[in-house]
């Protein structure tokens, strides 16, 4: 029986490849036959990702549009596409700076839009149906205290997917997000580390834990696969029921 998730001969590129969520999204496609194209701006973290797993690489700050358009102007023949790369800057409403609040929306949602035109031109030039994975948070489905940019970049990726959803779906592109959690990257686990922050989160989890990065690898991996061939516009929560309540 053919194996719907086997991505083999595919080409897949991830954004933010070089840490958390999209690194080891790059390992996990990687060991199920995904030619991976990992992009990040840490040329070191790439450089290991290409001689450890076999990743073809890319230095690339996605926030900075001209690079991007200059970056992406060649066509790399993909299958796939994740817009993984993003930042958080936490602030109170009442403190938000402006110049803040305008880097973590180009990082996090502008990035996905522009990285995503280029990508979908190619495709649609050459007729390749393909899937386009947006990581996005369960702080675009509920209000987060001191999350007020974080969360309306991550709201704005899942209104970019919606979006894309309807315009690309006629080329046979699949567009989708997922929403995940507190997700146990290293520096999450340094920033939720104290149990008296922690506690109130984790008790708002059904599950009663965060998100290791890996179980947010999978449901992207099961998104790009044809396994899930007539999924698209779907804001997948990631999250231990957290948005169920």
């Amino acid at each position: 029986m053919h194996n719907r998730y086997d991505l083999g001969g595919k080409k897949i590129m991830v954004t933010g490849a070089t840490s958390g969520i999209g690194e080891a999204l790059a390992k996990l496609l990687r060991c199920h036959g995904a030619q991976v194209l990992a992009v990040g701006q840490n040329r070191a973290k790439l450089e290991q990702l290409a001689a450890l797993h076999g990743c073809d690489i890319l230095a690339l700050d996605v926030a900075d549009a001209l690079a991007v358009r200059e970056a992406l102007a060649p066509s790399y023949d993909l299958d796939g596409l994740v817009n993984c790369a993003g930042i958080s800057i936490l602030e109170s409403c009442l403190t938000l700076d402006a110049d803040s609040f305008d880097h973590v929306m180009a990082v996090n949602a502008r990035s996905a839009a522009m990285v995503s035109r280029y990508v979908a031109q190619h495709m649609a030039a050459e007729q390749r149906q393909g899937s386009i994975v947006n990581v996005s948070s369960q702080a675009s489905l509920v209000a987060l205290e001191n999350h007020l940019a974080y969360s309306a970049s991550k709201a704005a990726m899942d209104a970019i997917t919606r979006a894309m959803c309807l315009e690309l779906g006629p080329q046979g592109i699949r567009v989708n997000s997922v929403n995940p959690t507190v997700t146990l990257t290293p520096m999450a686990e340094l920033a939720w580390s104290d149990a008296e922050k922690s506690a109130p989160m984790l008790q708002a989890i059904p599950l009663r834990r965060f998100a290791r990065p890996e179980e947010v690898a999978w449901p992207v991996m099961f998104l790009l696969s044809s396994a899930a061939s007539m999924v698209s516009g779907v804001c997948l929560p990631v999250d231990g029921g957290y948005t169920s309540r």
